[in-house]
This record gives structure tokens, C-alpha cells and sequence, in this order.
């Protein structure tokens, strides 16, 4: 079973408000076994548009991905994250197990 991807781009205007989605994310993502892989750091941007924050999140399994953004628990975090908080572009991906470049 392939796992399940978050990949997130964040702007964040009220930081201090954006505190407690966070705080309120720790359930559904410990529920659906959420393991981030970036959370902010450094980034360079060559190609195309960016915002400030960068997040990739793994899950056991896509359907694992789905499942925690659909939960309640995740929807009420959302509330708590929706603009003038912050803006979001968020893409829900299934990983891929094939061949690699040799």
C-alpha cells in the first residue's frame, strides 16, 4: 500500500491565532498517523510562485491522507486556520512506489 502525501503552502497573517490551529491539528494527525516530513525551514523558490511556509506530511496511506482532512476533528481545525488567519493551497497526493532513476 502506498502511503499518502499533504503538501502544504501557507501564508500566515495572525500568527497567534494561527497557534491554535495547531494546537487543535495534534488529534486528527496523531489519529491518521500523520508524520511530518517539512515543516517551515529554509527553502529556495526558482520556479513559479511560493508563499512563506512550506509543509509535507505523510500518512501510512493515501486513503489514511483523506480519511484525517475529512475528519471532524481536522474540519474544526480548519476553522480556526481559514483567512484572515492564514491562506492555504493544499494538494492531498498518493505516493508512488515504482522504479526509480537508475
Amino acid at each position: 500500500m502506498t502511503k499518502g502525501y499533504w503538501i502544504a503552502r501557507v501564508d500566515i497573517a495572525d500568527p497567534d491565532s494561527y497557534k491554535a490551529y495547531i494546537a487543535a491539528n495534534a488529534e486528527p494527525f496523531r489519529k491518521f498517523g500523520a508524520h511530518f516530513l517539512v515543516r517551515a525551514g529554509r527553502f529556495e523558490n526558482p520556479e513559479g510562485s511560493s508563499r512563506t511556509r512550506n509543509v509535507v506530511i505523510e500518512f501510512p496511506s493515501y486513503q489514511a491522507a483523506l480519511d484525517c482532512w475529512h475528519s471532524p476533528e481536522y474540519q474544526k481545525a480548519i476553522a480556526l486556520r481559514l483567512p484572515p488567519v492564514s491562506t492555504i493551497d493544499l494538494v492531498i497526493i498518493e505516493g508512488y512506489d515504482g522504479p526509480q532513476p537508475s
